[in-house]
């Protein structure tokens, strides 16, 4: 297989500086704020975001190396396969993230409900459509009969070395 190039089109910023004490998802992230910068040649792409609420932000895990196929997830006390968790230590580290877009100036994106770690380059942008990307009727494997509430709503190193 041939292999694959990605250029970052920019750079988060956040508050979080590690792995330890960052919220495990937006919806846990308490309002956490943070910026994507958008290097200047990718400025022109951003026309027309302002409108939406929130956006999907796709970047790497810049933090991570290696991986693990078995792994205990943040929301559980057991090992389950790499595939069925959303740990950033993976094959290609990629993370996604829902987050709502505060206000764009210049080439800069303020968002909030960030759960990223500070440094991640941006790989791309796209808005959240809440008609296209809500699924009603979805299932949640494992999570829907694990040990939800572990204590914890932020990570540890663990799954970034």
């Amino acid at each position: 297989m041939n292999t694959i190039t990605l250029k970052p089109i920019g750079l988060i910023h956040t508050p979080f500086k590690r792995a330890t004490g960052t919220p495990i998802q937006p919806s846990r992230s308490a309002g956490a704020r943070g910026r994507a910068e958008v290097f200047p040649e990718f400025a022109a792409g951003l026309v027309d975001l302002d409108g939406f609420s929130h956006v999907i932000l796709v970047y790497y895990f810049h933090l991570c190396r290696g991986y693990d196929l078995r792994v205990v997830p943040y929301l559980d006390t057991r090992h389950r396969g790499l595939f069925a968790t959303r740990a950033p230590r993976r094959p290609n580290p990629i993370g996604l993230s829902v987050v709502r877009l505060e206000k764009i100036e210049n080439a800069t994106l303020y968002v909030a409900d960030v759960d990223i770690i500070d440094g991640a380059p941006l790989l791309d942008i796209k808005p959240y459509f809440p008609e296209f990307d809500y699924l009603p009727d979805c299932k949640t494997g494992w999570l829907r009969d694990s040990a939800r509430d572990t204590g914890t709503d932020t990570a540890d190193e663990r799954f970034h070395e």
